[in-house]
Parts: C-alpha cells; structure tokens; sequence
C-alpha cells in the first residue's frame, strides 16, 4: 500500500486498478451524488476516465488519494488537492483546491473534517502550496460544515449557469478558502478533538466556525 498520509482514524492511499469496484459504489449511492450529478457514474466512464486520472502522478505531488479506515482497511471514498477547476475569485500558481467524496455509511462520524484537515496541512507543511480552496453548493450544508471543521472560511457566494441544473442551484455556489499564513498563524499543537457530532478528530487548527 502506498500511503501518502495517516490520520488517528484513516489512511489516505495511493489508488490502483484494483479500487474500480470501489470507485462504482460510491459514485452508484444516490446520497454521495446528490449535489454533484444526480445521476450514478458509469462502470466505464470510472475505468476509462476517472481512475485513469486519478492513478496519474505529474509531479507536482498534488492528486487523488483513496482513504480507509485504520482498523478495518475499509474503503472510505476519496480527497484530494488539485489545481484549482472554478471560475475562483483569485487563483494563484500556488493554489489548490480540496475535494473528498465519502460512503454515505461513513457520513457522520467526522471523516471528512478529519481527513480534509490533516491533508491541508501537509499542503502548507510539505507541498509548497499557499492557499487552499473548496467549493460546494451553497444548499450542500453537510460539505459546508466539513470545510469550516477542517479550518476553511467563506469568501463568497457565486452562481454559475449549468446546462443541466440541480435543484438548489438557485441558490448558488459557495467557496471557502484559507491561506498558509492563516493556517500557520492560528495552529497549535495537534489534539484529538470532540466534532459536532460528538467522535475524534485530529486537530491543530481553529474550525473557522
């Protein structure tokens, strides 16, 4: 297993040709794909496009990891940090962007807030990156709340024209952001911290919230 980062409850890997299976199911739960297509993702769009994608390493050191729990070896979903895809307020080379996708099984138990939080600080600590975003819907409050527990903020709310909207596009898109310097500036030392719903999670920076 090629582990690119650990957390006290997950293991964010590497993908290989063997997660198709696991790539179908999560993209096939109508819950995981609400806010993103509404529809499930082909079998062979995952194994001729995505995974593809996903395996590629450009060097820049920034991509898509496959995230499992520590004790059980069992598929998560996924988080990664890109180059920034959106039409962003202010885009620097330096830039990523955060994303995570988790099993609607794993939902609640602060996987999302605990993964997208140790991944943004490597980002600042190891990657050379100096300002993270995230985007979401802005009716999306589930992915909201994880991007202000892994220590985001909001910087707008932004509408763009989709060819196929989503119910609640109307309300718009939201981004959230935060800046090494911030990061830095308010982090401590890594504690094991109580989410909103009550289960661990790491942490060395304020919530945002």
């Amino acid at each position: 297993m090629d582990v690119f980062l650990e957390t006290e409850r997950l293991i964010l890997r590497r993908f290989t040709d063997a997660d198709v299976d696991n790539l179908v199911a999560l993209d096939s739960d109508p819950g995981v794909m609400r806010f993103l297509t509404g529809a499930p993702t082909p079998r062979e769009v995952i194994e001729t496009e995505i995974l593809p994608q996903f395996l590629v390493e450009d060097g820049s050191r920034l991509g898509c990891w496959a995230a499992v729990e520590r004790c059980t070896g069992t598929f998560v979903g996924w988080f990664q940090l890109r180059r920034p895809q959106w039409p962003l307020e202010a885009r620097g080379p330096d830039d990523a962007e955060l994303g995570y996708r988790l099993r609607t099984s794993c939902w609640g138990k602060g996987y999302g807030a605990e993964g997208s939080h140790a991944l943004i600080g490597k980002a600042f600590t190891e990657l050379g990156v100096t300002r993270v975003v995230a985007t979401t819907m802005a009716v999306n409050i589930a992915s909201r709340r994880v991007m202000e527990k892994a220590g985001l903020r909001l910087v707008r709310t932004f509408h763009v024209a989709f060819a196929d909207p989503l119910p609640g596009t109307e309300h718009g898109e939201v981004e959230y952001a935060v800046t090494g310097d911030e990061w830095h500036g308010l982090a401590r030392p890594a504690t094991v911290a109580r989410l909103d719903d009550g289960s661990p999670a790491a942490r060395g920076a304020p919530t945002g919230r």
